[in-house]
């Protein structure tokens, strides 16, 4: 039951304060966290792989290219945890949180905290980086991105040299990801998987629910499987 005196779901939960379990994360952005995992794993294992190997990396990199558009508009129009104005700040509330971590004053979020949402932004950025410079790379050999012919040779070598330093990039930064997420569990004891399993959350209050339609979030994925489709292929 949702109380009309309920605080924004953006705040800090105070200290010692009794936790209920609240619905933080909407089905769609659960279901785009775990897809992209998949297929992040799946496009790395690919382009190891190579060779024949590289039409499904091809084909992946593609459906990751849908995946990061509509995280990018669903972080306008999605539930509300999951838009980019409800959990991406500034630098001061970075610092302040950052500096936070290690003290007794540190207090949880019931979304992304002011770290974890840079994270988020830094990842879909060197995701968008991969995708698109993959849509023009070369190989030398057998390989062409799939928009290869627009672009000169010289520029898709290029693109190409982006596409493997991005790479290495997006590594790291999905390393820490990880680390992060092991760091909370064991040394704060906070469970940030389980919520994007269940969507719920411990929280020291009631507050609104997550929103973010299915409907809605299956009708846009779709135009954009659509749009992408028509676009590469």
């Amino acid at each position: 039951m949702v109380h009309s005196n309920s605080k924004s779901i953006t705040e800090e939960a105070p200290p010692g304060a009794r936790p209920s379990r609240i619905l933080v994360w909407d089905l769609p952005t659960r279901v785009f966290h775990w897809l992209l995992v998949v297929l992040v794993v799946l496009a790395f294992v690919t382009a190891e792989i190579g060779g024949t190997a590289m039409p499904y990396h091809m084909w992946n990199g593609g459906a990751i290219l849908v995946l990061v558009l509509f995280r990018v508009l669903w972080g306008f129009g999605g539930g509300t945890q999951s838009r980019f104005a409800t959990f991406v700040r500034g630098p001061r509330k970075v610092v302040a949180y950052a500096r936070s971590l290690f003290g007794k004053e540190h207090a949880p979020y019931l979304g992304h905290n002011p770290l974890g949402a840079w994270s988020i932004v830094a990842i879909l950025t060197a995701l968008a980086i991969q995708v698109g410079t993959g849509l023009f790379a070369n190989d030398d050999i057998l390989t062409e991105g799939p928009l290869f012919q627009w672009v000169s040779k010289g520029t898709s070598d290029w693109l190409t040299r982006i596409h493997l330093i991005n790479q290495g990039i997006l590594i790291g930064l999905v390393a820490l990801h990880i680390g992060a997420i092991a760091f909370y569990l064991v040394v704060k004891r906070e469970n940030l998987i389980l919520p994007m399993i269940t969507g719920r959350k411990q929280w020291h209050e009631a507050v609104d629910g997550a929103g973010g339609s299915p409907t809605k979030a299956f009708l846009l994925a779709a135009v954009l499987a659509v749009a992408v489709y028509w676009v590469i292929y």
